[in-house]
């Protein structure tokens, strides 16, 4: 690809922990900025152009909707994100969004919508987050993104209806990379086999990173032209990189398989938008150098693409 034909990179911060369960995830965009990711990109050769960052939200809890805390914020959040996709998407641009919490994949994709897009969706995350306000009682919409995208039985109308279709994803152009079965509840388990999703499990991924990378991004374009890539930080063992908002430990993927997986999906043409979330820099060293780490791993994740 010619210096004239490469996308340049939009970094978009979403600041916002609504739908999560404490707060933390809020202040990544900030210091993933600060750890030096937008100068180790421009290092690299990448453009890069940052938007800045939709309102900052701070997770509070939302004693009036036990069952689906914080939506109204969510769905402020997830709409005002999805106007600055959709720009950049019709400015030729890739957006690189840095969340925030699961649920603001709702704005990358009503966001791509919105452009003209109908793309696939890679969801990079050891959780499908298939759970609804019934199926679960805990109320955090965090592990709860996937069914309001996919307009699941006792979906909230305020975030399934949020873009121009509903539902946002037909299960057919989502492909689930890294799922842990032992890490879903049985109302997830159960909707994955009703709707027969493509997954590509985490013990598979954990034995060969690249190979799963590349067979997830064969499945996302078998009926799609363009696919999103949603990285859930929580994919990442928490002893092997703790910056993740899960702090659950000796399970997931070591960081370095991760990223590897991670490059074969940023790596074609035919990416549209990447979405992080559930990075949480206040587990990290005091010192900033996880953020640092983390941030000049994706840094060359991006860097790379062809």
């Amino acid at each position: 690809m010619s210096d004239a034909e490469r996308a340049t990179l939009t970094i978009i911060g979403a600041p916002s922990s609504a739908g999560a369960y404490a707060p933390g995830q809020e202040d990544a965009p900030a210091a993933l900025r600060d750890a030096g990711l937008l100068t180790e990109l421009r290092r690299l050769g990448a453009y890069v152009n940052d938007r800045g960052d939709i309102p900052r939200w701070r997770w509070r809890p939302d004693r009036a909707h036990r069952h689906a805390q914080n939506a109204g914020s969510v769905a402020e959040a997830a709409t005002a994100l999805a106007e600055l996709v959709r720009e950049e998407l019709e400015d030729g641009a890739l957006p690189v969004v840095l969340g925030g919490d699961c649920t603001i994949e709702l704005g990358t994709v009503c966001g791509s919508l919105a452009a003209g897009h109908d793309p696939a969706l890679i969801y990079f995350d050891i959780h499908p987050d298939l759970n609804t306000p019934r199926s679960v009682t805990d109320g955090a919409l965090d592990w709860m993104g996937m069914a309001h995208m996919l307009d699941e039985p006792d979906a909230l109308d305020e975030l399934a209806a949020l873009g121009p279709r509903r539902p946002l994803l037909s299960p057919e152009r989502v492909v689930l990379l890294a799922h842990d079965p032992e890490h879903s509840t049985s109302w997830e388990r159960e909707r994955i086999a009703h709707h027969r999703i493509s997954e590509i499990q985490l013990d598979a991924v954990a034995a060969d990173p690249a190979r799963a990378g590349c067979k997830s991004v064969e499945l996302a374009t078998a009926n799609a032209d363009r696919y999103l890539v949603h990285f859930d930080v929580d994919s990442v063992d928490f002893i092997d990189m703790p910056l993740s908002e899960n702090t659950g430990r000796n399970y997931g993927l070591s960081f370095e398989a991760a990223m590897t997986a991670l490059d074969q999906l940023l790596a074609d043409e035919r990416l549209l938008a990447l979405t992080v979330t559930e990075l949480n820099p206040h587990h990290g060293d005091e010192d900033g150098s996880t953020a640092r780490a983390f941030a000049e791993r994706l840094a060359s994740s991006l860097a790379g693409r062809r």
